[in-house]
């Protein structure tokens, strides 16, 4: 869901400003050090050689950067990014417009590629092994097939499904790269960064703030950093401080773990109506009034890898943190005056 204030998705506004925020180099780039390491080593090797990037794919999370990379790619390689979407290419003609269009070296980006029309894939394999396609010519017994050379380029898929990738296309691949949640740190210098792009002045204090409740994703920091100047502006004196910040936070209902309403909620459902589990996700989805798939993609991904919830054979259990986030008392503990669990 979107239009989640703490939603990993893009939203249509989250484009306008991913451009202003989206780095232009290796060197302006915050976090996944590692790969972004690993990778000005291939783009350097590359064009000690003259020859194209190996095909790459990016998994993780929506927000992490995968599409920012592949726009980093290009420009340090000084080609072009021809970028498009698995659902976008709904025919092999579609996809033959695509490779024909490509010059020698050029990087072709296609995100959600965990999508792509099954025929449409099994004529990308001699693009991405040969560097050319099979174009049909012709009908029925006249039918022949013509092999049409494309220049050598980089494939760069993006998915945040890796289990939905055949396993012929993911072979093809030269680089796989699972990218990370950020630390805080890493989200507290993008905030700062993305400020001065805002021309908004700001504490570290106050991007601390934001940074805590981003869930480790760049494009949430980003978009929690728009609300806090809304409220700075109008309620401040334009200058995001750890007040202000945490003022925008309790306004939005995000706590300081970057949990929303329906996260609490979900969670409350578990403890409150079903003794912390293990109750089933229909049982959730019912509970929530929201479709089985919603919560299991859109609301147990971040619970989950937190450990504020967990799955087992019988359902879902609440777990302690959830209950300390919460302030609740789990089953089988007691409380002593001050109101400590032990």
């Amino acid at each position: 869901m979107a239009d989640r204030l703490v939603s990993s998705a893009a939203s249509p506004d989250d484009d306008r400003f991913d451009r202003l925020f989206r780095p232009g180099s290796f060197d302006e780039y915050v976090g996944q050090r590692k790969h972004v390491d690993n990778l000005r080593v291939f783009c350097e090797a590359a064009r000690r050689r003259d020859e194209p990037l190996d095909h790459m794919l990016f998994c993780g999370p929506p927000g992490l950067g995968k599409t920012t990379l592949a726009h980093i790619l290009a420009k340090e390689m000084g080609t072009e990014l021809h970028a498009t979407s698995g659902p976008a290419i709904e025919h092999k003609g579609a996809l033959a417009g695509l490779l024909t269009k490509l010059e020698r070296g050029d990087v072709l980006f296609i995100d959600e590629i965990h999508r792509l029309n099954p025929a449409v894939e099994e004529s990308l394999y001699p693009a991405i092994e040969g560097f050319e396609i099979d174009i049909m010519t012709g009908d029925g017994p006249y039918a022949t097939t013509i092999q049409l050379p494309v220049q050598p380029f980089c494939l760069v898929g993006a998915t945040t499904r890796t289990g939905l990738l055949t396993a012929p296309l993911l072979s093809r691949f030269g680089y796989v790269m699972r990218l990370d949640f950020y630390p805080v740190e890493d989200l507290v210098q993008i905030v700062l960064r993305s400020a001065r792009l805002l021309e908004v002045p700001i504490e570290e204090e106050g991007a601390l703030e934001v940074a805590r409740r981003a869930r480790g994703t760049p494009r949430i920091a980003n978009r929690l950093l728009r609300r806090v100047r809304d409220f700075a502006e109008v309620l401040g004196n334009g200058t995001i401080d750890a007040a202000i910040a945490k003022t925008t936070a309790e306004r939005l209902d995000v706590d300081d773990a970057g949990l929303d309403t329906m996260d609490r909620r979900l969670i409350d459902v578990i403890i409150d109506h079903y003794d912390g589990g293990p109750v089933g996700v229909e049982t959730i989805a019912a509970a929530l009034s929201e479709p089985r798939d919603t919560v299991e993609d859109v609301y147990e991904p971040f619970l989950l890898q937190q450990g504020f919830i967990g799955r087992t054979p019988r359902g879902r259990i609440a777990t302690r943190k959830a209950y300390e986030h919460l302030g609740k008392i789990q089953k089988g503990q007691k409380a002593d005056s001050q109101g400590d669990l032990f």
